[in-house]
């Protein structure tokens, strides 16, 4: 037996006190986001799975157990995307405790290839969406006098990146954001954190044609020494799993993070050299 199971043998598991909160995770239709609906459905709250595919939606709210599970397609990039997010939470949930802002993409493209579009719409997807999203329910939480926020940023937002400058400076002032809003909503129940996932082992960079993909085609190598060559600025010498991302998350959407407000936790298996 292990020291971690022995250890929760011993102690019993930890009550996160999540079940039957009401919560919404946005860009859950794969990779942390339907992690993040997995593990907050197993410990027992109601979950709205947000995203534009409707398929995959389905399939990600049918992987999520104990709690319930239901989606709403939605583009959060649309101006009405917070009120349209706060109807359905209120008819399918009854309000909204737990809000997790994971929708977010990137590509591998070179400072000079960026267009302005570029830029407007990773600011849209990064920082605009997010804002709205918080802007619109962060009251409603704060009336109910307790709720958790927590947004899905990355080490990119840490420490600038030249894989796709557009995404790491919109990342950074997503880190910004949380921020902002930590300090606006703390004093009313309402805690709001962000974490900061290094390279992790999702669609976004395994699938044909991600970040893998596009790094070894600009460099001019194999998808594999792409692969090992990002492996190789993580001290852990490896990604992490959408699961272990998932789990800092749904921590910080817990009871058990009542005292965590304003900070931007690094799950990046130390790739980012700092201690905040």
């Amino acid at each position: 037996m292990t020291a971690r199971a022995a250890a929760s043998r011993h102690h019993g598991a930890v009550d996160l006190g999540l079940k039957d909160r009401a919560c919404a995770v946005t860009g859950a239709s794969r990779g942390i986001g339907a992690a993040t609906a997995r593990v907050l459905a197993a410990e027992g709250a109601r979950v709205l799975l947000l995203g534009r595919d409707a398929e995959a939606l389905q399939a990600a709210a049918a992987a999520c157990k104990r709690g319930t599970a239901t989606t709403l397609v939605l583009d959060v990039t649309s101006p009405d995307a917070g009120e349209r997010l706060l109807e359905a939470a209120g008819t399918v949930l009854g309000g909204l405790d737990v809000l997790v802002n994971n929708a977010g993409t990137s590509e591998a493209r070179p400072l000079d290839e960026l267009a302005d579009e570029d830029w407007r719409d990773q600011f849209e997807l990064h920082v605009m969406a997010p804002m709205r999203l918080m802007r619109a329910t962060a009251p409603g939480m704060a009336d109910r006098g307790w709720g958790r926020i927590v947004n899905v940023a990355s080490s990119a937002g840490k420490r600038p990146s030249l894989t796709n400058a557009a995404y790491s400076v919109t990342k950074a002032a997503q880190l910004s954001l949380s921020r902002v809003f930590a300090d606006t909503w703390a004093p009313h129940g309402v805690l709001v954190n962000a974490v900061a996932p290094g390279p992790v082992a999702t669609p976004l960079w395994l699938a044909p044609g991600g970040l893998a993909d596009q790094s070894a085609a600009a460099a001019g190598i194999t998808r594999e020494q792409a692969i090992a060559r990002q492996e190789a600025k993580v001290p852990l010498g490896r990604f992490a799993t959408e699961e272990e991302v998932a789990a800092v998350v749904v921590f910080l959407c817990s009871e058990a993070a009542g005292d965590v407000a304003g900070a931007a936790w690094s799950v990046d298996g130390g790739a980012v050299p700092g201690i905040l």
